[in-house]
């Protein structure tokens, strides 16, 4: 069997981050198809919450290796404040130099075929170029999303220090790993040279998780008007990316025209992480008898609770064009209505599209909410609402995603192997 080291710092027992799912199912997986996954990860001192819930879901088998961490932000400030240099490009660059020295014990132990990191802890990505570079086993950079992009991140020295890092991968990954189509033509753009060596391989959702989770009751269909539609965001709500205000205006609007009321339609945000935020909006614009607002679950519980609503919500703003929200496929095979408030002309409307789902208007609009939102709520008490179709869910699956990797991978050994005309990592 193949070994591949994989620099992850989003691994269990992390809490609150769906970017767990992606490394987490492939280690899984992996094993099946003739890889056998090492971890690399951070220790749990690092990770601002954790829980146990998903570390069942680890093969025992798989090796997994702690490197020593802190968080900048949490471990390193003094009076609220640290030096800038100390968190770039991310709070845990910490994570480095004990990184690379249990990175190169597991080589020297292992002998993997081949390294592979994963961003959004650009970190990761540090230490798999170093590890490469010192013992020559190829390297793939999993970006999963844009690193520096206009005005993100804010601070300038912060954004140069993502852009050395996205022109070294490159110059030596041996690919650049895309989950969005967008994200994947931004880079082969901005790297020309590279570009035979930028590739989508898109998030799924786990047909295990689904099948194991509890099931809870699902809601009762619509009588005589008696009850609600319960809409679920399930996941962060972040400020400028997935910004609600225009929602909840148009909430507002409805509800002073008497077109909506809490009678009608429920929007529940389940771990938002900004409840504070959705809560001050919400009352700026009349909107609270149409929230809820709800702690976070352990994951198969998220998972029971999209199938037993009765629509799902995905906001994704323009300047995310780019980019998929992870949960998009667990709400796909969730089998539920989804109302996708994002541009239409970016990746995730056209995931939604791809699937035969069109109730879709712009985030930043509150007048085509305001249209939308009353339209949703008649066809589901008409039972008219369409659901996703089964082939697009089907090939969304985290299975269907391993085994496309696991191809990757061999193309990676086999042209390695050609090349030098001795294994990788000989």
């Amino acid at each position: 069997m193949k070994r591949i080291l994989m620099v992850a710092y989003h691994f269990p027992p992390l809490a609150g981050s769906s970017g767990i799912q992606r490394t987490l199912r492939f280690v899984q997986h992996l094993p099946s198809l003739g890889w056998q996954p090492l971890v690399l990860s951070a220790d749990p001192r690092a990770y601002e919450k954790t829980s146990a819930d998903l570390l069942a879901d680890v093969p025992k088998a798989t090796v997994v290796r702690r490197a020593f961490a802190l968080d900048t932000a949490r471990h390193l400030q003094l009076a609220g404040r640290y030096l800038g240099w100390m968190a770039r490009p991310d709070r845990w660059i910490s994570w480095k130099l004990d990184g690379v020295r249990q990175g190169l014990k597991l080589i020297d132990e292992f002998k993997p075929d081949v390294i592979w990191s994963t961003y959004p802890i650009a970190t990761a990505h540090v230490i798999a170029s170093a590890l490469s570079r010192k013992t020559g086993i190829p390297w793939i950079a999993d970006f999963r999303d844009p690193m520096a992009q206009d005005g993100y991140p804010a601070d300038p020295l912060t954004w140069q220090s993502y852009q050395r890092i996205e022109e070294d991968a490159a110059r030596h990954a041996r690919h650049c790993v895309f989950t969005t189509p967008g994200a994947a033509r931004m880079y082969q753009q901005r790297y020309p040279a590279a570009a035979n060596r930028m590739v989508v391989l898109e998030n799924g959702y786990d047909e295990e998780s689904f099948s194991s989770a509890t099931r809870l009751p699902r809601a009762s269909g619509p009588d005589g008007g008696s009850r609600p539609l319960l809409m679920l965001h399930s996941g962060i709500v972040y400020p400028s990316e997935r910004d609600p205000t225009q929602l909840f205006m148009a909430l507002g609007r409805l509800k002073k025209a008497g077109v909506l009321g809490a009678e009608d339609l429920r929007i529940r945000f389940r771990a938002s992480v900004n409840d504070g935020l959705l809560k001050e909006l919400a009352d700026a614009h009349g909107a609270q008898d149409f929230i809820e607002l709800c702690p976070a679950i352990p994951y198969r519980e998220a998972l029971a609770e999209m199938m037993a609503v009765d629509a799902l919500l995905v906001m994704q703003a323009s300047n995310c064009n780019a980019q998929i929200p992870a949960k998009i496929y667990e709400y796909l095979r969730a089998g539920k209505p989804i109302l996708g408030l994002t541009d239409p002309e970016g990746d995730t409307a056209g995931v939604l599209r791809g699937a035969g789902l069109t109730d879709i208007v712009r985030l930043d609009s509150a007048d085509d909410i305001a249209q939308m939102l009353p339209a949703l709520v008649r066809d589901w008490r008409q039972g008219k609402v369409v659901l996703p179709d089964a082939l697009a869910v089907q090939q969304a699956s985290r299975l269907g995603r391993s085994q496309a990797l696991a191809v990757l991978l061999e193309q990676v050994v086999n042209v390695s192997g050609s090349a030098t005309g001795v294994p990788a990592n000989s």
